[in-house]
């Protein structure tokens, strides 16, 4: 799988067509069973904020990220695979939920969502919503992988960091998770003050034995 942090979809610029033919090829050479990046932008003119920021959840705003969409999709000639990212304020204009932008963004364009298990427990933390509620809204069918990761905690507020184990709430939230949608691709992130190779391997076992308690109709 190739996924992305440059794609800067929703971006009022547009997508970049040297970056998107790019990605073309690259995807040519790879093969890949599907490309995935983020619903979010981080572009803006010349400057590139390397965030990966939050959308206004508008009507407006999904037939402008919907266009992109069917843009990217035209050329990669395959559905785009989006993520849910973790954010920590909201946009006073947001007229939906993230959760129902995501559904309804899949239903006018085709594309497939990537969980990001991590992702919802930290904007529900930050933001104050129900995480299981947020999964429950999104198009089951439509989901091709699962993402799993370590945030800080700073009492009052999480960050999204890729540099911690995976917290105990969020492989409750992933256990009940893969209880709903049965067996699903998932991939473990860690981008920083990496461990001993037995802790990471450690995680890997865990999930694996969530997935294997799924598919036996055991209690994780």
């Amino acid at each position: 799988a190739m996924h992305g942090v440059s794609l800067s979809i929703g971006s009022a610029d547009g997508v970049r067509d040297d970056y998107l033919h790019r990605l073309k090829a690259l995807a040519a050479r790879v093969r890949p069973l599907w490309v995935s990046d983020h619903l979010s932008w981080s572009r803006v003119g010349a400057h590139n904020s390397h965030d990966l920021l939050p959308l206004p959840f508008t009507q407006e705003s999904l037939l402008h990220v919907a266009a992109r969409v069917r843009l990217v999709q035209d050329v990669l000639e395959r559905p785009i695979v989006l993520e849910n990212v973790s954010s920590y304020v909201q946009w006073k204009t947001s007229s939906m939920s993230e959760s129902q932008f995501l559904s309804e963004l899949s239903f006018l364009t085709g594309c497939e969502l990537l969980l990001d298990v991590n992702n919802v427990y930290v904007s529900a933390r930050n933001q104050d919503f129900d995480p299981w509620q947020f999964i429950l809204e999104l198009p089951h069918e439509r989901i091709r992988q699962i993402h799993l990761a370590g945030h800080s905690d700073y009492g009052q507020y999480l960050i999204d960091t890729h540099d911690q184990p995976i917290a105990d709430p969020v492989w409750s939230l992933y256990s009940k998770t893969l209880s709903y949608l049965g067996p699903t691709s998932t991939l473990i992130e860690r981008d920083d003050q990496f461990p001993p190779l037995e802790e990471l391997l450690s995680e890997l076992a865990h999930a694996r034995a969530i997935a294997k308690s799924v598919i036996s109709g055991a209690t994780p």
